[in-house]
């Protein structure tokens, strides 16, 4: 019995077409350096050159950024707008503050009206909260974290949170704090009220209830109303 070798049919980039249906049936054979050459650069311009109904470019980052704005300024949405803080988080570093202890500063330039963290802890009832804070003292600690949301809500991040529990008071602060509602759980978000430079602190306004012991503000600004309550 006698096999007959399969003869040679070149496609029109200049590749062998396997007559068999199999590359492995036709066993090996030498491809030409100017048919190689051409299937490489055929090859090349293929990947480089997508069709243009599949070409998609994505816009500039400041672009992006303009785009995402309008989209958001335009849909009043709380989760669209929390979305907004996850897709480009600020850089941001804590340490040693003039104002008191430790504080919040910006290692990047942040523009005003812009999301810059989100207070994080724990979210607790306020009987909660008044048992911690007895045994926050009891435990001597100096500072205690807690943001009320509502009525009934305190976010605790004394000893569960993020850097956002390091920003310090001010009375004529850069920052805001803003409740907003993403998927049934309301959040505490920081905003940045007038354009923040590099190693500038972030501040904002505790406005905490009127009291008679009075705790005393050493933010330093012009207007300083002298304490926090």
């Amino acid at each position: 019995t006698s096999f007959s070798t399969p003869k040679k049919k070149k496609r029109d980039d200049g590749m062998r077409e396997h007559v068999t249906g199999c590359a492995r049936s036709e066993g090996y054979y030498k491809i030409d350096k100017k048919d190689k050459l051409k299937y490489l650069n055929n090859s090349r311009a293929f990947a480089e050159e997508p069709p243009a109904d599949t070409q998609v470019r994505s816009p500039p980052v400041p672009e992006q950024r303009r785009l995402l704005s309008s989209f958001t300024g335009s849909c009043d949405s709380d989760l669209l707008k929390f979305n907004q803080l996850k897709f480009r988080k600020k850089k941001l570093k804590f340490c040693k503050s003039h104002i008191h202890d430790w504080g919040l500063f910006a290692m990047e330039p942040i523009a005003a009206d812009e999301m810059v963290i989100e207070y994080v802890g724990q979210n607790i009832r306020q009987v909660i909260a008044d048992m911690r804070e007895k045994r926050y003292e009891d435990e001597g600690i100096g500072s205690s974290y807690m943001f009320r949301v509502d009525h009934d809500t305190i976010i605790d991040a004394t000893k569960c949170g993020n850097f956002a529990r390091f920003i310090n008071h001010s009375c004529n602060p850069n920052c805001y704090a803003k409740v907003i509602t993403v998927e049934s759980q309301k959040k505490i978000v920081i905003y940045s009220k007038q354009h923040i430079s590099v190693n500038e602190e972030i501040t904002y306004d505790y406005k905490f209830p009127i009291e008679d012991v009075k705790i005393p503000c050493l933010c330093g600004s012009e207007n300083c109303r002298g304490t926090l309550n």
